[in-house]
């Protein structure tokens, strides 16, 4: 998911509760009630100090060959303040590019060179997840060498472009990938898995969401496919669920993001809420860390209340992205609603958004201008605090 369209007591005293939350719902919210943005949170093995996440936001910064360097080292670690930093859509395999410049975890390479985004990060006391993707149909021959991108059916994204190196270009009718070839794709989210562990990482995010390839899987307006991955919700799911319990194999700590009503890259389901509700029951079976959902539909086209149900269901730690403020996601985590919030533009322009959060200080305003330029500028010289005059 790009930059642009992510948004997107005194802890001390809460110390005895963080253990129980993920657990059981109704444990989770009796506790939460007495939770809110700074209340510590026990993550699998983690304990985050506050639940004001880093949402993951791609910067299009990774050096020649999808490589992440050192300017993304200390972007990173200038944000280290997050109670997690979820970090940006990264290429699981080889040949799948669709942002040009996103970085990679298939190669030793890009394994080291994550390393120093991972040891930055937790040389100043920050915890951060890999977000594992494959761009499916959102990606382009002219960033692949002249692949076909693929999908589960050979429908293209409509009403936008793609940026390549001939500039803006529509999207091309994808290639219907066989059953055959979907436990090399299952198996390239485990790899990337164990590489991000090698990396580092405190744990991984799959990506599931925004019209990328596990999410045309499971949504319906995406997958015209028959036999075992398409038709009911049950075989649209399998991927996902495959992918999920390959990776909970790699991977010390695992979460997911989806986006049931998000309309961003031509996506649409029938039925979003009947899809995140079997979904939230079902990944209880699944070693789930969390679920980070996007409540909202970017576009408006779709409608309709998908926390509710995932609240309701799913006993993990549930947390939400999309045009929080402060004031409302705390609000949500005090009235048990919410486990914690995802901020990204926010969180892009302010690099210690949660002592902003604390003092009630101003916000630096992000430069969308700069989202996916190259070099520092409007990347790591968003000003601190205190370093604001």
């Amino acid at each position: 998911m790009t930059a642009a369209t992510q948004e997107e007591g005194h802890p001390d005293s809460q110390a005895n509760l963080v253990e129980v939350v993920g657990r059981p719902h109704i444990r989770s919210l009796l506790f939460n009630a007495m939770a809110d943005l700074f209340t510590p949170l026990r993550l699998g093995s983690l304990e985050l100090p506050n639940r004001i996440w880093m949402a993951p936001l791609t910067r299009c910064r990774a050096e020649e060959g999808h490589l992440p360097g050192p300017l993304m080292a200390e972007y990173y670690a200038q944000r280290a303040s997050a109670g997690l930093i979820v970090a940006e859509a990264t290429m699981v395999l080889e040949g799948h590019s669709s942002f040009w410049h996103e970085p990679g975890i298939y190669s030793q390479a890009q394994i080291e060179g994550w390393r120093l985004t991972t040891e930055a990060v937790h040389r100043a006391g920050g915890r951060i997840v890999l977000q594992l993707w494959h761009g499916g149909r959102a990606c382009h021959p002219l960033l692949n060498g002249g692949a076909q991108p693929v999908a589960p059916s050979p429908i293209a994204i409509t009403g936008d472009e793609v940026h390549t190196p001939e500039g803006k270009k529509p999207y091309v009718v994808p290639r219907e990938l066989r059953d055959d070839e979907l436990p090399a794709i299952v198996n390239g989210f485990r790899q990337a898995a164990r590489a991000a562990t090698a990396a580092g990482f405190d744990g991984v995010e799959l990506h599931g969401a925004n019209g990328y390839l596990l999410d045309t899987f499971l949504r319906d307006g995406s997958n015209h496919r028959s036999g075992p991955y398409g038709g009911s919700l049950e075989n649209r799911a399998r991927l996902l669920l495959e992918v999920l319990e390959a990776v909970g194999q790699e991977t010390p700590l695992m979460g997911l993001r989806l986006s049931p009503l998000n309309g961003y890259n031509a996506m649409a389901d029938s039925d979003p809420i009947g899809l995140i509700t079997w979904l939230a029951q079902r990944l209880n079976d699944l070693p789930l860390a969390y679920l980070h959902l996007m409540r909202a539909d970017l576009l408006g086209q779709q409608h309709g209340d998908v926390l509710t149900p995932a609240r309701q269901h799913f006993k993990g730690v549930l947390v939400a992205n999309m045009a929080y403020t402060a004031e409302e996601a705390n609000s949500a985590i005090t009235a048990g609603a919410l486990d914690a919030v995802a901020f990204g533009t926010s969180f892009l322009a302010n690099p210690d958004l949660p002592e902003r959060f604390r003092q009630a200080a101003p916000l630096n305003a992000p430069d969308p201008a700069s989202f996916y330029s190259p070099g520092p500028a409007g990347y790591t010289d968003y000003p601190s605090l205190e370093s604001q005059p």
